[in-house]
């Protein structure tokens, strides 16, 4: 079997949770014998760079067949190597996880800016080895991105052999679908959210349209939990019979070093991991920890991760008086992943709506007890956690309370959740797909 697989983040280049199921996703499925070319849209200014091993090196720019002159040479194919049945290519582009509209625009202000810088360090340095090429420029906004990227796919889907075509997230659903036109092979769309989730009743149109338009384009629609499924159903208007659910996981390996570190004084840390958006519901962790400070002073929240309402949550920290309580790390990744949940005493996911959530499975992964969301993909799958509604912060605030005061009530959690992951795997996940994409073979 060979998949055409088109996602927008992949590791090194990674973000959040999607390049980690696209990881674990490929791993598998490549373990299993099937074969994966996976598309990447990178800028071609990161250089050096290496995937899973693979040297990813641009080469020039290639036209592309059937598209409108204004739109040449904005592909830029990869020297590709093959490495346990994968290979990938990479689109000369700017597109990037969690990408929105806004984001988008200054994203691309700031690459205008450091371009003038570069060619004016260009002119004013005689030994520059390298200078960054537009080929054709970026969008200036992040549809004609994304349909720059659409383009590309044509050019992969007509040059390349391969059995199915398998595209994650908004963004890859235009390439899957040209790729779909172009080669006549089944499309899956997996879901892994949705515009619904990351914005609730204030959905950007034009995004929620190609989600619509990706799903209904799709020969199957691959959701990351029942939750997805039913919001699928209903906010899309996609028939049951279409959807397949195929649950995220994680796997020990992800643990690459195992921290032991102790707070000082026996203080008590509380971490929220993740993305500081409106689905991930910082704001009501943020509520949790000025009530659990009233009776707890001695607990350290800790909010890891970046977005639009940091400097909100960093405001309502300040008008409670709890900032001495409180740490805000930013973004982190790779060792201060992994030493963030080494440290912490407790994991909290309080988001609005999460389709999957694979952070708490990778505090499971560092016997971190977890309390997570009522309203979470993985509550599906994680039976020895506490659960909440988001909305609950009363209710939040005193399970904290428990695990914190109470250690053996954590250590009892934990010890189940060990046996839980046993059981939640990527082969299963790699397994459910190859019958789907047998099924649809079969039916092409």
């Amino acid at each position: 079997m060979r998949v055409l697989m088109f996602g927008w983040e992949f590791p090194p280049h990674i973000s959040g949770g999607l390049g980690s199921a696209c990881e674990g996703i490929v791993r598998a499925l490549t373990a299993r014998g099937t074969e994966v070319l996976f598309v990447l849209p990178k800028l071609s200014s990161d250089k050096g760079q290496t995937t899973q091993g693979l040297t990813m090196c641009s080469a020039s720019g290639t036209p592309i067949p059937y598209a409108h002159k204004d739109f040449q040479h904005i592909y830029r194919e990869t020297n590709t190597y093959w490495k346990e049945n994968l290979r990938m290519e990479v689109v000369d582009s700017m597109l990037s996880a969690y990408a929105t509209p806004e984001y988008y625009e200054k994203a691309y202000a700031e690459y205008v800016r450091q371009q003038s810088v570069r060619e004016h360090a260009r002119t004013e340095t005689v030994h520059e080895e390298t200078s960054v090429q537009l080929h054709g420029g970026y969008g200036k906004d992040l549809m004609s991105e994304v349909y720059k990227y659409s383009l590309a796919a044509q050019s992969i889907a007509a040059r390349n052999s391969f059995d199915v075509i398998h595209a994650h997230d908004w963004m890859a659903y235009p390439a899957g679908i040209l790729a779909k036109k172009i080669s006549g092979k089944p499309l899956v769309c997996h879901v892994h959210a949705t515009e619904a989730d990351r914005s609730g009743t204030n959905m950007n149109s034009s995004v929620a349209h190609i989600e619509w338009e990706g799903m209904h384009a799709a020969d199957k629609v691959v959701a990351v939990s029942h939750f997805t499924k039913n919001l699928i159903m209903r906010v899309y208007n996609v028939p049951e019979s279409k959807i397949e659910v195929v649950h995220n996981a994680v796997s020990r390996k992800d643990a690459r070093h195992i921290y032991h570190t102790a707070n000082p004084k026996g203080e008590k840390q509380v971490l929220f991991m993740g993305r500081v958006t409106f689905q991930k519901g910082p704001d009501y962790f943020v509520e949790a920890a000025r009530l659990v400070l009233q009776t707890m002073p001695n607990v350290r929240f800790v909010m890891a991760g970046a977005g639009d309402m940091l400097l909100s949550m960093v405001s309502r920290v300040a008008k409670y008086r709890i900032g001495r309580r409180f740490t805000f790390t930013g973004f982190l990744k790779g060792d201060e992943v992994e030493r963030m949940y080494a440290a912490s005493d407790l994991y909290v996911m309080p988001s609005v709506s999460e389709p999957f959530g694979i952070a708490p499975l990778e505090a499971m992964v560092y016997d971190v007890p977890v309390l997570m969301s009522k309203q979470s993909g993985v509550s599906e799958v994680v039976t020895n956690a506490l659960k909440v509604d988001f909305w609950d912060v009363r209710k939040m605030a005193d399970r904290i309370c428990a695990v914190l005061a109470y250690p053996a009530l954590g250590q009892f959690m934990v010890k189940n959740c060990q046996e839980e992951l046993k059981s939640i795997r990527w082969d299963n996940a790699a397994i459910k797909l190859n019958r789907i994409y047998a099924d649809l073979a079969r039916g092409n």
